[in-house]
């Protein structure tokens, strides 16, 4: 058994990290001893190691949550798995569609600016002003305000 520092060294994470995975339900409430300390068993750290990796993959915990339960049901098969993958796949090419854009535009407004006088009459602000939406948007994403989390 181990305690939450040792989890949290073994897993890579901090004891926040930890606490926050108790809390959201993606780590079991662990078992405590009279003295209130927690003690997790040794497969937690794998556990652990599973969320951080999927995260840095681009799975939101949620989505890392679910991967989880089919990891865990013996009734689920590699077709599920990969089409979750498929789906963050899908996910993070339309979110580098969208950042292109961004930085097209955002790189048009720079040439046109030639950084010299005052803030006022500068030409990124005045687009910024004009415009409040981006001219081009990735097809299928929608706007942050359109149900976005």
């Amino acid at each position: 058994m181990l305690t939450i520092g040792q989890l949290a060294k073994r897993a890579g994470v901090g004891v926040e990290t930890i606490r926050f995975y108790e809390r959201e339900g993606l780590l079991a409430a662990p078992k405590r001893l009279p003295s209130g300390y927690r003690q997790y068993p040794p497969e937690a750290v794998d556990r652990v190691k599973f969320l951080r990796r999927a995260q840095r993959l681009g799975f939101t915990l949620r989505e890392a949550k679910e991967l989880l339960a089919l990891r865990d049901d013996p009734d689920a098969g590699r077709r599920d798995v990969r089409e979750k993958a498929t789906e963050k796949l899908a996910d993070i090419d339309a979110r580098i569609a969208e950042l292109q854009a961004m930085r097209a535009e955002l790189g048009r407004l720079v040439e046109a600016c030639d950084g010299d006088g005052p803030a006022t009459g500068c030409p990124i602000v005045t687009a910024i002003g004009e415009e409040s939406e981006p001219r081009e948007r990735a097809p299928g994403n929608p706007r942050p305000s359109e149900g976005q989390a």
